[in-house]
């Protein structure tokens, strides 16, 4: 019987090169480092891989690389929804030839459906699928999938957990609670990162986090001290997580926070496929600067030479105050100070 899934799944974005096609060598570069440094598993085309960003075809191709670099290292979770249900079974039908472990289908979504429809959708797909199927919730983006919905889709063997992204605790629990009686071996994921170790509370498997594509190390230290009883040390792990989440999440539009933090750890990730602005792009760079204070904080980089301020918890003024500490020391350099 294939092992459930479990532990921390790092839904990895894709480099770009100067071109703005996909960077196979450093793609499978992140995929040995993020392995190397104990993620449990992979999910490539989900929301942080920005996969309504690419083609069909480079989605396949982006599976295909992943699949090929892991080499049954650790199981991958494929994202695998399409436009409908015609396309999305093709992608879960090559998918499974590609040997990932399950796919990863977010709910419906553009057109706002109601839970019927939502459980319409799924069904065909279960019925249909080769490959397990894990269904993805998020709320803010797809028509949600309800307890009653989740619990008629819980019914059917080739459905075999949910990753949820609502950030809701108390949601968990109350699918945990519905569902785990019948389905004792379904597994509950959590997409929202601050919050890992409540959900694990809560009953969660783990989590598909993209704080773990930054880093993997201390996000599988967490892990290996809840598993260790350790929740103390969890929690304060978890807690000092926090500040490095919400900077790469909502100083910039979402992923671009955790594209310039990833480049700090060493990888050319290139410009993403969504434009930016002119304003943006200095905005990237004074980001940049302050995730390096924090990733020094953690010791998974070393601080920049200007050094770094003394954060407000205001992302703000705390990236103003950076750029002029940096401008101030480069006018001492030149003696113009």
């Amino acid at each position: 019987m294939t092992k459930p899934l479990s532990g921390i799944f790092t839904p990895n974005i894709v480099p770009l090169d100067p071109r703005g096609e996909i960077n196979e060598g450093e793609l499978r570069r992140y995929v040995d480092w993020l392995i190397d440094r104990g993620v449990h598993g992979l999910y490539p085309n989900g929301s942080t891989g920005e996969f309504t960003r690419f083609t069909p075809d480079e989605r396949k191709r982006i599976i295909k690389i992943v699949c090929e670099q892991t080499k049954g290292r650790v199981p991958i979770l494929a994202g695998a929804a399409e436009a409908n249900t015609r396309e999305t079974i093709k992608a879960c039908e090559l998918y499974h030839e590609y040997g990932a472990r399950a796919v990863a289908i977010v709910s419906p979504f553009y057109y706002k459906l109601s839970p019927d429809s939502v459980y319409a959708y799924f069904r065909e797909i279960a019925t249909n699928s080769p490959i397990d199927v894990t269904l993805y919730n998020i709320p803010m983006f797809a028509s949600p999938i309800d307890i009653p919905t989740l619990r008629r889709l819980s019914e059917f063997d080739r459905v075999i957990g949910i990753k949820d992204s609502s950030g809701d605790v108390a949601f968990m629990g109350r699918m945990v609670n519905t569902i785990r009686p019948n389905r004792p071996d379904f597994v509950f994921l959590t997409g929202w990162d601050v919050v890992l170790i409540p959900m694990m509370l809560m009953g969660a498997d783990g989590g598909t986090n993209a704080t773990s594509g930054v880093v993997p190390e201390l996000m599988r230290r967490m892990w290996d001290l809840y598993q260790g009883k350790q929740q103390d040390a969890a929690m304060e792990i978890q807690l000092r997580l926090i500040e490095l989440f919400d900077t790469m999440l909502y100083s910039a539009d979402f992923p671009e926070g955790f594209r310039a933090a990833v480049e700090l750890r060493g990888f050319e990730f290139g410009k993403g496929r969504q434009p930016l602005s002119e304003a943006q792009s200095v905005d990237r760079v004074a980001l940049q600067r302050v995730l390096q204070c924090i990733l020094a904080d953690f010791g998974v980089v070393d601080a920049p030479l200007e050094g770094c301020v003394t954060r407000s918890g205001d992302l703000e003024r705390d990236k103003v105050a950076q750029i002029a500490q940096e401008v101030m020391s480069k006018l001492r350099e030149r003696g113009v100070i």
